[in-house]
C-alpha cells in the first residue's frame, strides 16, 4: 500500500493555496490597480527564489469519501527569497481573502513571520495590504478553530516586533489599504514607502471613523493617503507605483548589513576619491540670506549616483539619507536651509534622530553638513515641543557609538549645535563657517537694543555693530587653536572624507552586536 493518494492531497492544497481568494476576488483586486501578495512578492524577489513556509495552510472541507470539496488557504504568505542576491524573509496578507483580516491560518503565519526573520537573522520585509483583526475574529468555528487569546505564559505578541528591529533590517511597504494591527506594524520598520494614489495608512477606517466621530465622514485617501503621510511622519517614502516601491525596498537594503552581527558590504567604486568637484568652492553664498541646495553640496562630494533620500517631505529642515564614499556605507544627515533656514523643528529633529538610531543599530558611520541655525523657535515650536525632540536629538548624538565626520559648512548657533558631534568626531571646517551662541542678526538686536534704539540711524548702527561682530567669527581660529581637525578648500571634502572612511574600517568591527542607549528627553 502506497502514500500516493495523501502525497496528491498535499499536492492539491498547495495548488489551491495559489488560487488565494478565487478569480472573481482576483481580478477584482486588480481593477483597483493593485497586484496581490503573490504577484508582490515575484516582483521584489529575485526570480524563482521564492520558498514558502507553510505552503499549503488552510482549512479544507470535504465530503464523505474524504475527498476535497473546497479549501480556504491562509491569507498570509511567508517565506525567505533573495533580494541583491542575499537571503530575507518577505510576508504580507493576502488582500483577495477577507480583505485581508487574517482568518485561522493566516494569523498564525503572520505571528510566525517576525520569528522567521529574527531566528535566521535576515532583513524582513512586510506588504502590507489589510485591516487587521475584525469583529467576527479569526477563531473560525467547528474543530479546527484555534484560540485566539495566548495562554498566561506565553510571550507578549509585540515583544518580536520590537525585538527583531534590533536585530536585523525590517522594511515595510504598504500596497493597499493598511489599518489597524497592519499600520501599527508599518511604522515599526526602519524604512517604509507607500504607493501613490492606492495606499492608504490609518489607525482605523473611514467608517470607524464616523462611528467614533460623528459628522467626519472622510474617504480613505482624505484620512490617509500619501499627501497625508509622507509629511507626518507615518512612511519615509512615496512611490508612484507598485514597482517602484519594490526597488526603493531593494535599494535601501543594499546599504544594510544582513544583521547587527555583520557591517554593511563595501562594493567596487569607479568614482575617483581624490575627485574635486569646482561647484563646491562657490555652492555656498557669500550673504548668509541666500539659500543654497544641500541635496546639491551632498552628491558632488559622495559617490557618482549613491545618494538615496530618506523621508524628503518629513522635517524638511533636515536631509538625512544612506550613501557610499569610496564603496563603503555612510548615513548622511544635513540641514537644509531652504526650509526653516535649515533649524531643527520638532518633525526634523524626530528625522535626524531616527536615522542615527538606524546607523548606530547596523554600524553605519555618519557624515554630518552642518548649517545649523538653532533649535526652530516662535509659537509653532513651543506648541510641538521643538526644544523637548530638539534635546531627544542632541542625546542621540552623543550617545551614538559609530564614526561620525562633521563638515561645517555654512553655520552654526546655539544649543542645537551639540546635534552634530559624537564623542568620536572628525571635525572639518570651510572657510563658510560662522558660529556664535546667536546668528549676528538677532543677537544683535538683543544684546544691543538699547544702543540701536539711541542711534541716529538705528538701522545703520544695527549694520554697523552686525559687521563688527561677523570679523570675530571667522574659522581661522578654530584651526590655530586645533579645535578642528582642518580646515579645507570646500574642493579637498570628498578626499578627506574618503582618507577617514579608510581609517575607520578597523573600528567598525569591533562594534559587531547589540547597541545600548540610556534614557532620552
Amino acid at each position: 500500500m502506497s502514500w500516493h493518494k495523501d502525497v496528491y492531497e498535499i499536492q492539491l492544497r498547495r495548488e489551491l493555496s495559489k488560487q488565494q481568494g478565487g478569480e472573481e476576488s482576483i481580478a477584482a483586486h486588480h481593477a483597483k490597480g493593485r497586484l496581490t501578495i503573490r504577484e508582490r512578492i515575484d516582483g521584489l524577489v529575485e526570480e524563482g527564489s521564492f520558498q514558502e513556509h507553510g505552503e499549503g495552510a488552510g482549512f479544507a472541507e470535504k465530503d464523505s469519501d474524504g475527498a476535497i470539496k473546497s479549501f480556504s488557504p491562509a491569507n498570509y504568505v511567508i517565506g525567505f527569497g533573495r533580494i541583491n542576491g542575499r537571503l530575507a524573509a518577505v510576508g504580507g496578507e493576502d488582500f483577495t481573502l477577507k480583505g485581508g483580516s487574517p482568518n485561522a491560518a493566516g494569523l498564525r503565519k503572520s505571528v510566525y513571520a517576525e520569528e522567521l526573520a529574527s531566528e535566521f537573522k535576515v532583513p524582513f520585509i512586510r506588504l502590507l495590504e489589510g485591516g487587521g483583526g475584525s469583529v467576527g475574529g479569526s477563531g473560525g468555528k467547528g474543530p479546527r478553530a484555534i484560540v485566539v487569546e495566548s495562554p498566561v505564559f506565553s510571550n507578549p505578541r509585540f515583544q518580536i516586533i520590537a525585538q527583531v528591529m534590533n536585530e536585523v533590517p525590517v522594511v515595510s511597504g504598504a500596497m493597499g489599504p493598511v489599518a489597524g494591527f497592519p499600520a501599527g506594524r508599518l511604522v515599526a520598520s526602519h524604512f517604509s514607502v507607500m504607493v501613490r494614489g492606492t495606499s492608504q495608512v490609518m489607525v482605523a477606517g473611514p467608517r470607524l471613523v464616523e462611528r467614533a466621530l460623528p459628522g467626519l465622514n472622510l474617504t480613505k485617501e482624505e484620512l490617509g493617503g500619501a499627501h497625508i503621510h509622507s509629511r507626518s511622519g507615518i512612511v519615509d517614502n512615496v512611490a508612484d507605483s507598485e514597482e517602484e516601491a519594490f526597488e526603493q525596498i531593494r535599494r535601501f537594503l543594499s546599504y544594510m548589513p544582513q544583521n547587527i552581527w555583520q557591517i554593511p558590504e563595501r562594493t567596487h567604486c569607479d568614482d575617483d576619491p581624490t575627485r574635486a568637484d569646482e561647484e563646491l568652492i562657490s555652492i555656498v553664498p557669500h550673504d548668509s540670506r541666500i539659500p543654497f541646495d544641500m541635496t546639491d553640496l551632498i552628491r558632488h562630494v559622495m559617490d557618482l549616483e549613491s545618494f538615496f533620500e530618506i523621508a524628503p517631505l518629513y522635517g524638511q529642515g533636515q536631509i538625512v539619507g544612506l550613501a557610499r564614499l569610496n564603496g563603503a556605507v555612510v548615513g548622511v544627515i544635513a540641514n537644509d536651509c531652504r526650509y526653516y533656514a535649515g533649524a531643527m523643528t520638532a518633525k526634523g529633529s524626530q528625522k535626524a534622530k531616527k536615522m542615527m538610531e538606524i546607523c548606530d543599530t547596523f554600524h553605519i558611520p555618519i557624515v554630518n553638513f552642518m548649517d545649523e541655525p538653532g533649535f526652530y523657535i516662535g509659537p509653532e515650536a513651543e506648541k510641538e515641543a521643538a526644544i523637548r525632540y530638539g534635546m531627544s536629538a542632541v542625546a542621540a548624538a552623543v550617545q551614538s557609538t559609530v564614526p561620525w565626520a562633521t563638515i561645517a559648512v555654512h553655520k552654526s548657533f546655539g544649543v542645537a549645535t551639540a546635534a552634530h558631534f559624537a564623542p568620536n568626531t572628525f571635525k572639518l571646517d570651510w572657510p563658510s563657517h560662522e558660529m556664535g551662541a546667536l546668528p549676528i542678526e538677532g543677537g544683535v538686536q538683543v544684546a544691543f537694543h538699547r544702543e540701536i534704539a539711541a542711534a541716529p540711524d538705528p538701522d545703520a548702527k544695527r549694520r554697523e555693530l552686525e559687521q563688527q561682530l561677523a570679523k570675530g567669527r571667522s574659522p581661522f581660529p578654530m584651526m590655530e587653536n586645533f579645535a578642528v581637525h582642518g580646515l579645507i578648500d570646500p574642493r579637498q571634502t570628498r578626499t578627506k572624507l574618503c582618507e577617514w572612511i579608510e581609517w575607520i574600517q578597523p573600528l567598525l568591527e569591533d562594534l559587531k552586536g547589540p547597541v545600548k542607549w540610556g534614557m532620552r528627553p
